[in-house]
């Protein structure tokens, strides 16, 4: 499983970092989301749909 995040879409609600800290970081700047590795580990496929799931804007996606 892969995952993005489409920063076109992405307000920074800050949900998917508290979902998967170790998938998804915050840019120091803005708040925006953004994937650390887009090969998301076996042991966080859960939290990953999860935070897809979550996102109020739709700017999560996995492939």
């Amino acid at each position: 499983m892969k995952v993005r995040v489409d920063p076109e879409l992405c307000q920074g609600h800050t949900l998917c970092n508290m979902i998967a800290p170790q998938v998804f970081e915050l840019d120091e700047i803005d708040g925006h989301s953004r994937v650390v590795d887009e090969d998301v580990p076996a042991g966080e496929r859960a939290r990953v749909a999860e935070a897809v799931r979550s996102c109020p804007e739709r700017a999560i996606s996995t492939f």
